[in-house]
C-alpha cells in the first residue's frame, strides 16, 4: 500500500501541515466536525485546519471512485463510507493528497473549504452499533494476573484464543467530553459485606480502537487472509475502569458497571493506508508458546500484521495546573506489544458466525510494555495502589482523583517516512453524582 501519498518530501500548501506532529499530508484522517454555528459534517484533518468534505464535493473536485467515497462520507456519520472498503477509500486518499499538495492547481477552491480546527467541535466519527474489547496486551494481562495469581498470572486459554468481551457502545464519547466518576458496588478487603458508592479506584486503559469497515453476514465467518480488508481505520481508546467495582462484579461473567459508564476515543479515523509505513512482523512468540490454531494462522499477517506505534499516557492534575507545570508522563508503550494481531481479533470475533457491521468498534485491550515505565494502566504502574506515582506538584496518585485529566497520544515513526499521529484522546474526571 506504499505509494506517492507516503512520500516524506511531499508538502502541503496548508503550511501548518508541514512537519505537523499528527496531521501532515501523509496522514489525512477522516472525522465528523461542526464549524462554529454549523451542523455536523465530515472532514479531513490537515495541520491545524479541517477540510470540509461536503463542500469540497460540492465544488466538483472529485470524480470516479474518489467521488463515490466522498459522497458516502458526506453525511454526519461515516458508516456508509466505512462500508465501501479499500478501493474507494484509497482513491479518496490519492485525490485528497493531490488537492492539498503544494502547487495544487485547485488550491483556491480547496482553501475555500478549509476551517480552523480550534474553532470547530469534533464528534464521534461513526454511529457505533457494537463495541467489543479484547485483551491482547500480554504484558498488561501478565501484570494484572500477578496481582491476583502470582504463581500463574496468565490463564491457560490466553495463548490460544484472543480473549474479548462485549462492551457498551452507547456510552462511548469523543475526546474532550468529561467523564463522571461512577458509583457501584464494591467490597473492601476488610469488609464483611459490599457497599455502594463512588469508585475509589478509578483507572485509565491505554488502547487502540479498530473501526470495522465492510462487515460480514450473520453465520458467515471471516477468513484470516481476508480479515485486513474488514478494517476501516484506527483510533485511540481509553476504556476507563473502576477497579474496585470490577473486582467485586467480574466473577463469573466479566466486566459490567465497572466499564460501561464511559469509554473515550480520539475523534479521527486514521486509515490503514496512512499506517502502511508502520506495519511490522508480528513479534516472535516466546519459546514454548503454542502456535495459533490454523484458523488464526496466515503468513502475510505474520509478516506485516503488527503495528509499530508509540503510545503515550499523560496526566494533568489540579495541582500541576495550579503551578503551571506540564502534564506528567505516566507511560510510554508501543503497539508492537500486542500478542494477537488485529486480523486475528477480527477472525476470531467472526469465527462463530457473529456479524460485524460498518462502524463497529473493537478495542485491543490495554497495551503495556515490559517495564514500569510502559504500564498502560495506573493499576499496574502503582502495583495495585501500593506504590504511588509522585508528581512534580507534590501530589501523589494511587488511582485517579476528581479533576484529573488523562491524555493519550500515538505516533507512527519510521526512518524514511513522515511521522504521523492520531490526535489526542483526553478527558477530565468529574465528581460522582
Amino acid at each position: 500500500m506504499l505509494d506517492h501519498t507516503h512520500d516524506p518530501k511531499r508538502q502541503s500548501f496548508v503550511i501548518s501541515a508541514n512537519g505537523h506532529a499528527d496531521f501532515p499530508i501523509q496522514n489525512l484522517p477522516l472525522g465528523v466536525f461542526s464549524p462554529r454555528g454549523g451542523e455536523p459534517r465530515s472532514g479531513i484533518a490537515i495541520g491545524d485546519k479541517i477540510l470540509d468534505l461536503p463542500a469540497t464535493l460540492a465544488a466538483g473536485l472529485f470524480e470516479g471512485k474518489a467521488r463515490e467515497a466522498a459522497q458516502a462520507a458526506s453525511g454526519a456519520t461515516l458508516n456508509e463510507f466505512l462500508a465501501l472498503g479499500a478501493g474507494p477509500r484509497q482513491a479518496l486518499r490519492a485525490r485528497l493528497s493531490e488537492l492539498l499538495a503544494q502547487g495544487s492547481p485547485e488550491q483556491d477552491k480547496v482553501e475555500a473549504c478549509l476551517h480552523i480546527a480550534a474553532e470547530c467541535t469534533l464528534h464521534l466519527p461513526a454511529r457505533i452499533g457494537d463495541y467489543t474489547d479484547f485483551y491482547v496486551g500480554i504484558h498488561h494481562a501478565t501484570n494484572v494476573g500477578k496481582q491476583f495469581r502470582p504463581d500463574n498470572p496468565l490463564l491457560p486459554n490466553y495463548k490460544y484464543v484472543p480473549i474479548g468481551y462485549h462492551g457498551r457502545a452507547s456510552s462511548i464519547r469523543p475526546s474532550g467530553v468529561p467523564v463522571r466518576r461512577p458509583r457501584g458496588q464494591a467490597k473492601p478487603v476488610d469488609a464483611a459485606v459490599p457497599e455502594f458508592g463512588p469508585s475509589r479506584r478509578l483507572d485509565y486503559e491505554l488502547e487502540l480502537g479498530v473501526w470495522i469497515g465492510p462487515g460480514n453476514g450473520l453465520g458467515e465467518p471471516i477468513r484470516i487472509d481476508e480479515a485486513s480488508g474488514h478494517v476501516g481505520g484506527y483510533c485511540l481508546l481509553n476504556d476507563w475502569s473502576a477497579r474496585d467495582i470490577q473486582a467485586w462484579e467480574y466473577q463469573p461473567l466479566g466486566p459490567f458497571l465497572s466499564k460501561s459508564f464511559t469509554s473515550t476515543i480520539s475523534a479521527w479515523i486514521v486509515t490503514p493506508e496512512a499506517l502502511a509505513p508502520f506495519r511490522i512482523p508480528q513479534p516472535q512468540r516466546p519459546e514454548g508458546d503454542p502456535a495459533p490454531l490454523s484458523y488464526l494462522m496466515d503468513e502475510s499477517d505474520r509478516k506485516e500484521g503488527a503495528l509499530d506505534l508509540e503510545l503515550e499516557v499523560l496526566l494533568l492534575t489540579p495541582g500541576l495546573r495550579a503551578k503551571g507545570l506540564p502534564p506528567h508522563r505516566l507511560a510510554l508503550s508501543n503497539a508492537r506489544h500486542m500478542y494477537w494481531t488485529v486480523a486475528q481479533m477480527i477472525t476470531h470475533h467472526a469465527s462463530n458466525g457473529c456479524n460485524l457491521q460498518p462502524g463497529d468498534l473493537l478495542g485491543t485491550g490495554t497495551i503495556s510494555g515490559p517495564d514500569l515505565t510502559s504500564c498502560g494502566s495506573i493499576l499496574e504502574a502503582t502495583l495495585g495502589g501500593k506504590n504511588p506515582v509522585v508528581l512534580a506538584s507534590g501530589e501523589e496518585r494511587r488511582f485517579l482523583e476528581d479533576g484529573d485529566e488523562v491524555i493519550l497520544r500515538a505516533r507512527g515513526r519510521r526512518e524514511g517516512y513522515a511521522p504521523i499521529g492520531f490526535g489526542e484522546c483526553r478527558a477530565t474526571i468529574l465528581p460522582a453524582l
